[in-house]
């Protein structure tokens, strides 16, 4: 078995983080994955995967290795397509996750346009709230909202997501409307709370270009999107939230827009891939198109 299989293999059992379904991603038997890695380990001579009965993980030095088996195995495709036709379609399966609300109202019912136009591409589409790990999830790249930690992930920034102040007509009636944050004290929100830190998020709104933040008391506390639009649709309180995300509710006189001048910054979009460079074009063609989708129908 020459090197390069060796580095596919050995990338392949880390994405999946299994022999068994590497193995089976490859078609090939698993003994054979096994014996490739124990072969891969004997020539760099160092331990690349910590193996336990439950799962595969890659070593501090597995994981450099791991970086460096993608360079080369991208230049190696790379070389392998210089002389084919440039405009050969782009085919393969892509995995990808994406937040739960931007994902069903705004990327699943437009990704039949994406696969009219690649018909050689599929898509394995995740829609969730939590952190993903790109490695240990075998997923080509994620979409994020907001500020992003030091992941060591490549960042394809895509635009900025608007926000705006909103509250049912019923809470207006009964509390009346906020004309600005010093109107604030004297009104209730729906209190969110992050699903990954616990932290209840502070009202924010922007003021002579500085971000100002304080809480507002709040009977109710969620922590997923949906419920705290829910909540604010019930009358329970003001709420800070993608303009995209109550767009209709809005235009159906459902919920009413406040205190336009004081809203809170917008929320970066940001793509995150696991590697620095050499992307195939799968994954070119699929950031192109999600990239002017939001900034068509989420950040215009």
């Amino acid at each position: 078995m020459d090197r390069i299989d060796l580095f596919r293999i050995f990338s392949r059992v880390v994405e999946c983080a299994s022999f068994t379904r590497a193995a089976d991603t490859l078609g090939i038997p698993r003994s054979s994955v096994s014996a490739a890695v124990q072969e891969l380990e004997g020539r760099v001579g160092a331990r690349l995967l910590h193996r336990t009965t439950r799962k595969v993980s890659p070593t501090q030095d597995g994981a450099a290795f791991y970086e460096r088996c993608q360079r080369l195995i991208a230049d190696v495709e790379d070389t392998e397509n210089l002389f084919r036709q440039t405009g050969a379609e782009p085919a393969g399966r892509l995995r990808i996750d994406v937040p739960g609300r931007i994902g069903r109202l705004i990327i699943a019912p437009a990704l039949l346009e994406f696969l009219d136009l690649h018909p050689q591409i599929d898509i394995d589409l995740g829609v969730t709230d939590r952190a993903v790990n790109l490695v240990e999830d075998s997923v080509d790249c994620v979409l994020r909202v907001g500020p992003l930690s030091d992941s060591g992930l490549i960042a394809r920034p895509i635009g900025k997501l608007p926000l705006i102040n909103v509250a049912s007509p019923a809470y207006v009636e009964r509390h009346g409307t906020p004309q600005s944050p010093d109107d604030l004290a004297g009104h209730w929100a729906v209190n969110y709370a992050s699903p990954s830190s616990g932290r209840i998020e502070e009202w924010e709104w922007v003021e002579d270009g500085t971000l100002r933040t304080m809480p507002l008391r709040g009977r109710v506390t969620v922590n997923s999107a949906e419920a705290y639009i829910a909540c604010c649709l019930a009358g329970l309180g003001l709420i800070q939230i993608p303009a995209y995300d109550v767009r209709r509710h809005v235009e159906a006189g459902e919920l009413v827009e406040m205190m336009p001048r004081h809203q809170a910054e917008p929320m970066p979009m940001t793509l995150l891939y696991p590697h620095r460079q050499h992307l195939s074009r799968r994954l070119q063609v699929f950031a192109d198109w999600l990239e002017r989708l939001l900034r068509q129908r989420v950040a215009p």
